[in-house]
């Protein structure tokens, strides 16, 4: 039988089309193995927002590529966001690819599979609207673990992401679909179910009736059998109060919400094309710490953004100190061809971004430590993820830690456990940005 291997690069939204794929391939026949070497076809389903990951998705294709000399491996096909926005490119400097399936293109994975092993080289650019938004998932996540994706595409046009040119405009999916995939989710044994698309929080706009679909969704997600429901992205300017009550009162919706901010210069912000000041993001922060009790934030910040001063940057390391904001990501920022803060004057030297970003970093890593002292002496509930062999623990999450963006919980316990298992750990130690603890009493679930 022939066999298909599939690397997923980039983003959770990313993941889901790869499982798409996957359960595509396998209806029509095709054994799926986990094992790129042995694959038949290999299939690279890539990133390209920024820099970093197109160099990773260039990586990864000359490294499947060379299974065609070493290995099973007939065909190669590159899908996603770098098949999209550089088609050309794949297509005549890395003859090693087959095929390429754009970010339109989803459903035609299976025909690119049929023409690369018939040694046909293809390529599949549909419209970028034009990929069907429902459909059957191979997940390749944990059993306990499952994203929800509720909307494609975006339509914030920020001045320096390419993504809507990417993915296309914002699209919801249909509230009786993406209840009926979480029904299935939650019957196939999901503990943790992460809601996410680009902007959740204008899910149903576009729709006909042009409502806020996101907390009459999050009701009825709250009724099915999850632990853990957690929220990501949540744009600063479409928190409504409605959301806040929802949010706080269904004790399933974990109390963690992913927010970027991007910056809070208000002259920065405005070039970014982004909502928002330092004054209305502090009261937006405090509100929700007052009204949604254990509150933990995360954002993202961009640092070195054209024009960006020393007095502005000064500025958002003052909110930073102020702000605490338990998990912050800062990215530097890269002028992707395309976008407009690319054709921005007053381009900043890269070692400026460079040392502005470690800056952000070390400033983050006192509240992280400040953060993790604090839950020092608590007992707090740990999805198990496994077992850890260099430090002959388990480890795991908690509501607190997203994942692979923040830090594990290592405990130790006198039971076996099993990965999936909600387990009450006595939290005793922080290390960095993880913590240590001991579990006690019986489980959770």
């Amino acid at each position: 039988m022939t066999k298909i291997g599939l690397i997923s690069l980039g983003c959770a939204k990313n993941l889901v089309d790869s499982e798409h794929m996957l359960a595509r391939l396998r209806a029509a026949g095709y054994e799926i193995t986990d094992d790129i070497s042995e694959a038949t076809v290999g299939i690279v389903n890539t990133c390209g927002f920024i820099e970093a990951a197109k160099t990773e998705a260039i990586e990864t294709i000359l490294d499947v590529a060379r299974y065609k000399q070493v290995g099973e491996l007939q065909g190669l096909i590159v899908t996603g966001c770098l098949a999209q926005r550089y088609r050309s490119e794949i297509q005549t400097e890395l003859p090693e690819v087959d095929a390429i399936c754009g970010t339109g293109s989803y459903d035609n994975i299976v025909d690119a599979v049929r023409d690369v092993l018939a040694g046909k080289k293809a390529a599949y650019l549909h419209d970028m609207t034009s990929a069907a938004l429902e459909g059957a998932r191979d997940r390749l996540t944990p059993s306990y673990t499952a994203y929800l994706k509720i909307a494609e595409g975006c339509s914030n046009r920020c001045g320096y992401c390419i993504i809507p040119k990417l993915r296309g405009p914002y699209r919801s999916r249909q509230l009786a679909d993406v209840l009926s995939e979480a029904q299935a989710l939650a019957a196939s044994g999901v503990k943790e179910l992460i809601v996410i698309a680009q902007d959740i929080t204008k899910y149903g706009l576009d729709l006909p009736a042009h409502t806020r679909l996101l907390p009459t969704l999050l009701r009825e997600l709250c009724k099915l059998d999850f632990t853990w429901i957690r929220l990501h992205y949540l744009y600063p300017d479409q928190i409504t109060d409605e959301l806040i009550e929802v949010i706080a009162q269904q004790p399933k919706i974990v109390k963690y919400l992913d927010i970027p901010l991007q910056h809070v210069s208000e002259r920065i912000l405005r070039a970014m094309h982004r909502p928002g000041n330092q004054a209305e993001f502090t009261a937006l922060l405090q509100t929700l710490r007052q009204r949604i009790p254990g509150l933990v934030l995360r954002t993202s910040l961009i640092v070195g953004l054209p024009g960006e001063t020393d007095e502005e940057f000064a500025a958002l390391c003052d909110f930073l100190q102020e702000a605490r904001i338990e998990r912050t990501g800062v990215f530097e920022f890269s002028p992707e061809e395309g976008t407009e803060a690319a054709m921005l004057p007053d381009q900043i030297d890269d070692d400026i971004k460079h040392q502005r970003r470690l800056t952000v970093e070390e400033l983050q890593s006192g509240v992280i430590d400040d953060y993790n002292l604090s839950r020092i002496h608590e007992t707090l509930d740990v999805l198990c993820e496994g077992w850890d062999n260099d430090s002959r623990l388990y480890f795991g999450r908690t509501y607190a830690d997203s994942v692979e963006v923040d830090g594990k919980v290592y405990f130790s316990s006198e039971i076996p456990v099993q990965a999936g298992e909600f387990i009450p750990v006595r939290i005793e130690n922080s290390l960095g940005a993880d913590l240590e603890g001991v579990r006690v009493g019986g489980n959770l679930q």
